[in-house]
């Protein structure tokens, strides 16, 4: 695969990947200035006009990892790097728990879409986030989507990605980040765990390649709480509709779903047969299943 040298160039590349050679809409990189911290800014890509669905990804990606599905999804929309991830500012304190982000999600919106409730679409740590959102800015969420991902994930069954996160934290080439992928069950595409890990990573000066999420460099001594269970309560009394799509191979144990079935009982459940990243692995089938539940 020949890879472009920008970003915008690899999208292209994705929807060639896709079938869907040429039909790219015009997509635009924005940064949007927070005031927590002082001089922190959010970056999102902007695809199209007059968004109604906004896109979060989880911990250790970024707003790319959305392309798939929004070039087959064919609609106006946001994808926001969360703080820590992409081109979005590094928090000296490594605070990117559900709500911290929330605050600066609800900055971005009030900035790019004012006045204008979203479709939120939230995957892992974006899927937290989303509910975080739901809890302190009901008015911006218009209807959530939760890609595998709920309150009551388990640590234990998120050890894909903390073994991941664990392992080497400066590599030789990008080619060595990709079989490392492929060994943890994280994709299986070449082509498209390529794109992904050059939208991820950059190249140091002394030529090693290293992650451009904060969780690729994370302080001494700190680690980040999967423990999601306190926003339960979000999603108990909210009568905002709400989808989860469960990825039978992904994060989320028959326990866990059962759980949000009983907490959530107006809620919508959608099994697919992916992984944990199913935006990446089932790009066409997600975009389905959103664009059913639009409907």
């Amino acid at each position: 695969m020949a890879h472009g040298e920008s970003e915008f160039d690899l999208i292209v590349d994705e929807a060639d990947a896709l079938g869907m050679p040429g039909d790219v809409p015009h997509v635009e990189r924005v940064d949007v200035p927070l005031a927590d911290p002082a001089g922190a800014r959010l970056s999102a890509l902007v695809w199209a006009s007059e968004q109604r669905i906004a896109f979060l990804h989880g911990a250790a990606l970024n707003a790319h990892t959305w392309d798939g599905a929004i070039l087959s999804l064919g609609r106006p929309a946001l994808a926001l790097d969360l703080p820590g991830h992409g081109d979005s500012s590094w928090r000296d304190d490594f605070d990117y728990s559900p709500r911290t982000n929330a605050r600066a999600v609800a900055a971005a919106l009030d900035q790019l879409v004012p006045h204008v409730p979203q479709v939120i679409v939230g995957h892992s740590l974006g899927g937290m986030t989303a509910i975080a959102l739901l809890e302190s800015r009901p008015e911006l969420v218009e209807r959530l989507i939760l890609v595998d991902i709920t309150p009551g994930l388990r640590r234990e069954d998120a050890q894909q990605l903390m073994a991941f996160l664990s392992g080497p934290l400066e590599f030789d080439s990008r080619e060595q980040i990709v079989e490392l992928a492929i060994a943890a069950g994280i994709g299986s595409d070449r082509d498209a765990l390529m794109r992904g890990v050059i939208f991820n990573t950059r190249v140091r000066e002394d030529g090693k390649v290293v992650f451009k999420h904060h969780f690729g460099s994370p302080p001494q001594g700190v680690s980040f709480d999967l423990d999601f269970s306190s926003l339960w309560p979000a999603l108990e009394r909210s009568a905002v509709p709400t989808l989860l799509v469960r990825a039978t191979d992904g994060f989320l144990a028959p326990p866990v779903v059962q759980e949000f079935r009983e907490r959530v009982p107006r809620a919508e459940v959608v099994e697919v047969p992916s992984g944990h990243n199913v935006q990446e692995q089932l790009p066409l089938e997600l975009s389905a299943i959103i664009s059913r539940a639009l409907s």
